[in-house]
């Protein structure tokens, strides 16, 4: 896939990285990435699902070792949820957003606002297990990029993506839950726009742009846990930077509660 933006902009290009073997615990996926990754060169961004990054840190789970709380089972009979999964879901979270009408949003242990505390079972293998996320995806975004830029010589950024829903709309887009190398927002407040006149709230979040244009090139039947966009080297960075926790939004500017 590729892109162009009007004179003066830049292209933005997009391809899979094909021919990753199915990941699990322990893996060197940074290594395997780097071996697939086409002649990555400096600017490039390395979008990885979450998936096979939670896979690699072993960060599976059998439904069938956890044991539900009063919580977790009074929880589950509120939503028809299964009580072991509600128990792993509060495990994961800070806080109980909302619960109603068979949905269960949290805010994570790391801060983000999702579903499920983003606990998955598509994909896993295995009918009895789910995936966790990261236990610290922006970690897990930096040790990636050392490990992809270091096999390939190229500065690189990498972001670590999954699906969100957002407030308003339907349906699910991806986003970056942790990045490393990449300047997550660009503040454009204080600059003035096509007329002249001076920007006051808008703030780019290209981490998120990079992981929804990825996403745009995968099936997520097809196993292409990664992907690579191209024309983004204005916002690599040589440090690794603050990570996608720079897009959260501050809990007292949420007016969702």
């Amino acid at each position: 896939m590729s892109a162009g933006t009007p004179e003066g902009g830049a292209e933005v290009r997009v391809r899979p990285v094909l021919g990753i073997p199915e990941i699990g615990d322990g893996d060197p996926l940074g290594t395997l990435i780097a071996e697939r990754a086409e002649e990555l060169v400096d600017g490039d961004v390395v979008v990885i699902s979450q998936k096979v990054v939670s896979k690699a840190e072993g960060r599976t789970r059998r439904l069938s070792s956890v044991i539900p709380s009063a919580e977790a089972s009074k929880l589950a009979r509120i939503l028809g949820k299964e009580p072991n999964l509600v128990q792993l879901i509060l495990e994961e979270s800070a806080e109980v957003v909302r619960a109603e009408r068979g949905v269960l949003i949290v805010e994570t242990r790391h801060g983000l606002v999702c579903a499920n505390a983003g606990i998955d079972s598509s994909n896993v293998g295995d009918t009895e297990s789910v995936l966790l996320l990261p236990e610290d995806p922006d970690t897990s975004a930096r040790r990636l990029r050392t490990e992809i830029g270091g096999s390939t010589g190229a500065k690189i950024g990498v972001v670590i993506a999954d699906s969100f829903g957002r407030a308003w709309r339907i349906g699910q887009a991806e986003v970056a839950i942790g990045c490393a190398g990449l300047m997550p927002i660009d503040d454009w407040r204080g600059r003035e726009d096509a007329t002249g006149r001076e920007l006051m709230a808008t703030q780019i979040a290209i981490a998120d742009e990079a992981a929804a244009a990825a996403d745009l090139v995968r099936d997520k039947a097809a196993a292409v846990p990664a992907v690579v966009v191209g024309g983004l080297g204005r916002w690599v960075t040589e440090e690794d930077g603050p990570g996608a926790a720079a897009i959260r939004r501050p809990r007292e500017d949420d007016l969702f509660r």
